[in-house]
């Protein structure tokens, strides 16, 4: 682990508030994570039970890595859009990684509004902090595999704050995450993530991410020819099943499940 990596993490958590005063675009996030003797990570939710709380996400498969997030605005995303899903209707947002074509678009249809690269094009790591209507998106990036070297800082997790809650979407990821990271993502209510096994992380290293954020609700994705049980054998009998017939989930900070669920909608 990277020392300095971990305290520039901690550091931007601390100064987020600061942050949130300075640009319109910030807010205090309600996902932070506190860390106190780390490895280990306590996780602290500023959500207070206000009626907003309550509201529901409604969280819909649209095929390969896309999810549609609606929020109770009417917000739409569309994570790691590449136009094949989720283009239609427009979302509002949408999120994107470059591992593969399959993940962005070089051409996204110009009525979306908000197009955000989990990559800087100009080099460095990309940096979100975008308040659209009553969610809050940010980033925290992570290293690819390209051409046989890694790539620093070249795809992002996204973490959507709404309703109270706190969504992630895990993108094509590459590697095992650090102490820093997991401070710098902190809770996640709901988490998506991909299960291939190979093109992004093997599923032990998966799993091992999976049971660390301890997240309500684990939304898998990228599944390819993987059997669902080759990812789920790894969670260990701390984690519910829930498999659902329909392509949407809708969540709330009262609906939670009592234990950790992999809910498995139609289509993954």
């Amino acid at each position: 682990m990277n020392a300095f990596r971990l305290i520039a993490a901690l550091l931007t958590i601390l100064l987020l508030p600061f942050a949130a005063a300075q640009a319109q675009t910030e807010r205090p996030s309600t996902c932070l994570a506190m860390a106190q003797g780390l490895p280990k990570v306590i996780y602290a939710s500023l959500a207070l039970p206000t009626a907003a709380s309550a509201e529901a996400v409604d969280i819909t498969y649209a095929g390969h890595s896309t999810y549609i997030i609606e929020t109770p605005a009417g917000v739409t995303i569309a994570t790691d859009f590449s136009g094949a899903y989720g283009a239609s209707p427009v979302p509002r947002v949408v999120t994107m990684n470059k591992a593969h074509g399959t993940h962005f678009t070089r051409s996204p249809d110009p009525a979306i509004e908000h197009v955000l690269p989990g990559w800087n094009p100009e080099g460095g790591p990309a940096r979100h902090s975008l308040l659209v209507e009553d969610v809050y998106i940010r980033n925290v990036t992570t290293d690819i595999h390209r051409y046989g070297a890694m790539e620093p800082d070249a795809n992002s997790i996204f973490i959507f704050e709404v309703a109270g809650l706190c969504i992630g979407h895990l993108g094509h990821l590459h590697h095992r995450l650090d102490d820093s990271d997991y401070a710098a993502i902190g809770r996640l209510d709901v988490v998506m993530v991909p299960v291939d096994g190979g093109l992004t992380l093997s599923l032990d290293g998966m799993s091992e991410i999976a049971r660390r954020l301890s997240s309500s609700v684990i939304l898998p994705m990228h599944r390819h020819s993987t059997p669902l049980s080759a990812f789920t054998s790894r969670m260990g009998g701390g984690f519910e099943l829930d498999f659902r017939e329909g392509r949407t989930i809708t969540v709330a900070l009262d609906n939670l499940p009592r234990r950790p669920t992999i809910v498995i909608l139609d289509g993954v």
